[in-house]
């Protein structure tokens, strides 16, 4: 039987299983959005933690676990790799890491969702940053963080070194995306919706140094929202455009104090294809020198893909 590791996810909107080989492919995943009521802009995390209860034995069903050798399973068991980060929806998945791994006699590994998302960013981008040191950007409903990442031997060694000073990117999207009549999580239609615009409508970003606001533009796109003088698609491109010039302008500001030019960005809002592009084209300019490296969207989003390799490290590193 063919060896395999388990990861394990349950974020704030996803729950997420995947079984990786030793050579990193992917030979069986389950995954599933958790359900919001239709006008609501997210989930209390009791609501969330019961969702995941009710996912996982149906997800664990869908793997057929008995066909593959089991040899470890990994889990996030926080948000970040920081004190004092905790959040009740990595519990559910934790203990089912545990459990698994004492029935199946296996060791079990814990991570964190940020370091998962980086991790599956570096494994689904076309390239992956050459050195080993590099800025990580995190973008997603609960996170927006300027991260400068080292590889080690088990993870990553991660300093946050700027980021959002209230709103996050994901929360900007979905809240402007709710407020124009779409379901939550907004990102996917709101993108679909940008498209029709001619970008004849703009939002100011707010950036001080490394440090950026999204609740000043927050509120404009509300406020156009309500007082009619824009069209949907308008107000949906205004959204991207701002969160890519808030990035642009954080970024190279960055560059210019030193920090390294190769720059990974992963989490759910690095799927928009807008901001992608537009990121590639300011920050690629021989004037700034930046090399940019982009999760595969179907990865961007809240996944075990990056546990589950994270979790082959740790064990081929116990291994040696």
């Amino acid at each position: 039987m063919e060896k395999v590791l388990l990861g394990i996810d349950t974020s704030n909107y996803r729950t997420s299983l995947c079984l990786v080989n030793e050579d990193g492919q992917i030979v069986a995943e389950a995954k599933r959005l958790l359900k919001v009521k239709e006008g609501k802009r997210g989930l209390q995390q009791s609501e969330a933690v019961f969702q995941h209860v009710m996912n996982l034995p149906e997800l664990s069903d869908q793997m057929s676990l008995e066909s593959w050798q089991v040899v470890a399973v990994c889990a996030s068991e926080k948000p970040r790799p920081v004190s004092q980060s905790y959040m009740p929806v990595f519990k559910v998945g934790e203990g089912l890491a545990k459990s698994l791994a004492v029935f199946h006699k296996v060791p079990c590994y814990l991570t964190t969702h940020q370091e998962g998302h980086i991790a599956a960013g570096e494994h689904t981008a076309e390239r992956r940053p050459a050195q080993d040191q590099f800025l990580a950007v995190h973008l997603s409903g609960g996170t927006s963080e300027i991260l400068r990442c080292t590889r080690r031997e088990r993870g990553y060694e991660i300093e946050k070194i700027g980021g959002t000073i209230d709103l996050h990117a994901g929360q900007l999207i979905d809240r402007v995306g709710v407020a124009l009549g779409l379901p939550f999580p907004a990102g996917p239609l709101l993108e679909e919706l940008a498209q029709q615009a001619e970008g004849s409508f703009r939002v100011p970003s707010a950036v001080n140094g490394l440090a950026f606001s999204l609740s000043g533009p927050e509120n404009s796109l509300l406020r156009a929202i309500e007082q009619g003088d824009h069209s949907p698609a308008e107000i949906a491109r205004a959204a991207e455009q701002c969160i890519a010039n808030t990035l642009e302008k954080t970024l190279r500001t960055a560059i210019e104090q030193g920090y390294p030019r190769e720059i990974l960005i992963v989490g759910g809002v690095a799927a928009n294809q807008y901001i992608r592009e537009r990121l590639i084209k300011r920050l690629e300019h021989p004037a700034i020198k930046g090399k940019l490296y982009f999760c595969d969207p179907v990865y961007s989003g809240d996944n075990a893909y990056g546990v589950a390799m994270l979790g082959w490290k740790y064990h081929k590193s116990r291994m040696i």
